[in-house]
C-alpha cells in the first residue's frame, strides 16, 4: 500500500536552495533513512511529507485514509500533565517507563526541558496505532536503553518509516533505504534486492562509488578539454558547418565542470590546546545530593591523567551531566572534592550549549566584543563550514546541526586541554561525526563523553564509567556492549548454544585458588584474547575489502559481533583472575 507519494520537491531558504527534484514514495514496508549535511534540508523535507509545509514546487500524496505519526525535531504539546499528553491509557504509561519518563507522569508539560518534550512526545507517538512514521531525529536525548527499546520497537513496526538519525548503530539496524540530499540533489541508495539488507550500508557504499565514479569523469572531461583547446589554438582550416560544430562542443565541454564540493576543505577543529601538565583532575571521595534529599551519586574515586579518554553511560537521571557539571565547577559536590591540575583548562561542551543570542548572526557571534570580525575570525568560520552567506546568516535561520557545529567552534576556539563532551552527537550531521572522531585520536589532553551513539563511544573512548541510577558508579570491563548486556540480562533463562567463536567458560572456584593455577589460567586467556584479536583485525580489513558484496558483509558482521563478545568475556575473565591473584 502506498502511504507517501512525493513527486518533484523543490524548496529554499532565504538566499539559497536547499534541495530541487525529489521524488519519494513509501509504502507499506518501507524503512527510509534520509542523511545530508547540517542545513541541506532534511527537517523539511519531513515537514514538506508532513503536510505542515508546503513545497515551492511539487505534489505530496497521501495514501487515502493513511494514518501519519510524526515526530518533529522540536515538538510542541498541550499543556496539562505528562500523562494526559500522552493519551491517559496504559499504553502511553508504558512507552513513557520506557523511555526513562516513567516517574513524571504528573508533571506539566509546560515545566519540561526540550529533552524531556521529545521523549514525552515520542512515547505519545508510540503509543498510537499508525500505518506510517515520520521521526526526525528520534534518539536525540534518549538513553541507550531507550534506544535499544525504541531499534527493536521500530524494527517491528510493520508500517512504512521514515527517519533522520544520525546515529549510525540504529541506520544500520531499521533502514532498508536511504536517501542522500547532497547538493540540493537527491539519491536513493537500496540494497542488492529490497529488505536485502541494510540500507545504510548500501548508501555508504554507493556514495564511496559516486565519489570515484565522478573524480574518474571529471578527469576524463580535463583530457578531452585539453585536446578541444589544442584543436581549437591550431584554428579551424575552414568556416564549414563541422568546424563550428566542432568548436560549440568544445566550448561546452571546457565550461561544464562538476558540481563544487559541498563544503570546502575539511572540518578545521585543530585550534590547539594549552600544555597540560602531568597532573589532570582526581575525583575524591565525591557523592551529590539535591536539596530536596534526592541521591545522585553515593562517594567514589577516579583520577583523569592526561591521554584519558572516558566514556559515562547510565539510564537518564543516573547523574551523567551532573558529575560532568561538577568536574566543570557548575555544582559543588555534595561531599568530597574534586582536585583540578594547575594547568587544566577545561572546555564543555554541553546538551544545551553556549547561549545563542538568535536575533545575531554567525559573524556577530565569532567577532564577540570586537564588532566587526578580524581576519582570523574570518578564517576560524571557514575552517569550521561557515563561508560565503552563511557568515552573515541570522543564527535562528540555523540548522540544529549549523548551531551545534558553532557552539563546537566556541568551545575550542579556547583551547581547553579537558574536553566534556555531553550529548556531543545531537543534530551533528555524519561527516562533521567522523571529522570529530578523527581529531580525537590525536588529541593530546583528557576527554569524557557522556553519549548515547555507541558507534561514536566506541571509536573515542578507552574506559567506561557506568552509572547504575541509584547512586552507584563503577568502571565496566568490555565496553558498551557489556554495559548494555548486563543490564538486560535475566535470572533464570535457559542457555543458548554456544556460539561458535564464544570462549570456553571460566573455571568454577573450588575455595581459593592456588597462584600458579591463576598465572597459568592468566596465560590461558591471554593467549585466547591475542589469537581472536588477530582475528578481529583480519575480519575489520575483509570487511574494507568487500566493497558492496551484502552478502559477505553480512556473514563477515556476524563474525565480527562473536569475536567482540568473546573478546569482552575474556576481558571479563582475566579482570576476575588478576583480582584473585591480587588479594
Amino acid at each position: 500500500m502506498i502511504l507517501i507519494d512525493a513527486e518533484g520537491l523543490k524548496a529554499s531558504r532565504p538566499g539559497r536552495t536547499l534541495f530541487e527534484d525529489v521524488s519519494i514514495t513509501i509504502s507499506t514496508g518501507d524503512r527510509l533513512g534520509v542523511v545530508g549535511l547540517n542545513g541541506c534540508g532534511k527537517s523539511t523535507l519531513f515537514r514538506i511529507l508532513s503536510g505542515e509545509l508546503a513545497p515551492d514546487v511539487g505534489v505530496v500524496r497521501r495514501g487515502r485514509n493513511a494514518r501519519i505519526g510524526v515526530l518533529p525535531q522540536l515538538p510542541v504539546l498541550p499543556n496539562g500533565t505528562v500523562r494526559d499528553a500522552v493519551g491517559g491509557g496504559w499504553q502511553g504509561e508504558a512507552m513513557l517507563d520506557k523511555l526513562g519518563m516513567g516517574d513524571m507522569t504528573e508533571a506539566d508539560t509546560r515545566e519540561l526541558s526540550g529533552g524531556q518534550l521529545k521523549r514525552v512526545a515520542l512515547a505519545q507517538l508510540l503509543a498510537g496505532e499508525w500505518d506510517c512514521l515520520i521521526l526526525d531525529e528520534p534518539t536525540n536525548h534518549l538513553d541507550l536503553d531507550a534506544i535499544s527499546f525504541l531499534e527493536e520497537t521500530l524494527a517491528r513496526f510493520p508500517g512504512g518509516l521514515a527517519i533522520v538519525t544520525h546515529d549510525r548503530h540504529v541506520l544500520d539496524r531499521v533502514t532498508n533505504r536511504v536517501l542522500e540530499i547532497d547538493r540540493g540533489h537527491a539519491y536513493l541508495h537500496i540494497p542488492a534486492g529490497i529488505n536485502a539488507g541494510s540500507g545504510y550500508a548500501a548508501y555508504l557504499t554507493a556514495r564511496s562509488e559516486r565519489e570515484d565514479n565522478a573524480a574518474t569523469a571529471e578527469q576524463v572531461r580535463k583530457n578531452a578539454a585539453k585536446k578541444e583547446l589544442a584543436w581549437l589554438r591550431r584554428g579551424a582550416p575552414a568556416r564549414t558547418a563541422k568546424p563550428k560544430a566542432r568548436i560549440a562542443a568544445a566550448e561546452a565541454l571546457i565550461a561544464n565542470k562538476p558540481d563544487g564540493p559541498a563544503r570546502q576543505g575539511e572540518l578545521g577543529l585543530d585550534l590547539g590546546s594549552k600544555r597540560l601538565g602531568s597532573k589532570g583532575i582526581e575525583i575524591l571521595g565525591v557523592s551529590f545530593t539535591w536539596p530536596d534529599g534526592s541521591e545522585v551519586l553515593r562517594a567514589f574515586d577516579h583520577a583523569l591523567e592526561p591521554g584519558d579518554r572516558l566514556g559515562i553511560v547510565g539510564p537518564n537521571g543516573a547523574g551523567k551531566s551532573t558529575l560532568l557539571d561538577m568536574i566543570a565547577g557548575r555544582l559543588t559536590p555534595t561531599e568530597g572534592t574534586i582536585d583540578i591540575g594547575r594547568t587544566v583548562q577545561v572546555g564543555y561542551y554541553d546538551q544545551l550549549g553556549k547561549e545563542l543570542d538568535l536575533t545575531k548572526r554567525v559573524r556577530d557571534i565569532v567577532a564577540g566584543d570586537k564588532g566587526a570580525p578580524s581576519v582570523e575570525d574570518l578564517n576560524l568560520m571557514k575552517r569550521f563550514w561557515f563561508d560565503g552567506d552563511a557568515q552573515f546568516a541570522p543564527i535562528h535561520t540555523l540548522s540544529g546541526g549549523e548551531r551545534r557545529r558553532l557552539q563546537l567552534m566556541l568551545t575550542l576556539i579556547e583551547q581547553p586541554n579537558v574536553l566534556l563532551l555531553d550529548e556531543p552527537t545531537n543534530d551533528l550531521d555524519l561527516d562533521t561525526l567522523r571529522a570529530l572522531e578523527d581529531y580525537l585520536d590525536d588529541w593530546p589532553g583528557i576527554v569524557v563523553v557522556v553519549s548515547h551513539d555507541r558507534a561514536f563511544i566506541d571509536r573515542t573512548v578507552e574506559e567506561i564509567l557506568a552509572l547504575d541510577g541509584e547512586g552507584g558508579a563503577a568502571l565496566v570491563v568490555g565496553g558498551v556492549d557489556a554495559w548494555l548486556r548486563q543490564r538486560t540480562a535475566k535470572p533464570n533463562v535457559p542457555r543458548s548454544a554456544p556460539m561458535k567463536n564464544s570462549p570456553p567458560p571460566p573455571a568454577k572456584k573450588s575455595g581459593k585458588r592456588s597462584p600458579s593455577t591463576l598465572n597459568r589460567l592468566i596465560a590461558s586467556v591471554e593467549k585466547d584474547m591475542a589469537k581472536r584479536t588477530t582475528r578481529q583485525t583480519a575480519l575489520y580489513q575483509d570487511i574494507a575489502d568487500a566493497g558492496g558484496d551484502h552478502v559477505k558483509l553480512a556473514a563477515l558482521g556476524e563474525e565480527l559481533a562473536e569475536i567482540q563478545s568473546a573478546i569482552a568475556v575474556l576481558e571479563n575473565q582475566w579482570l576476575e583472575y588478576t583480582t584473585e591473584l591480587d588479594s
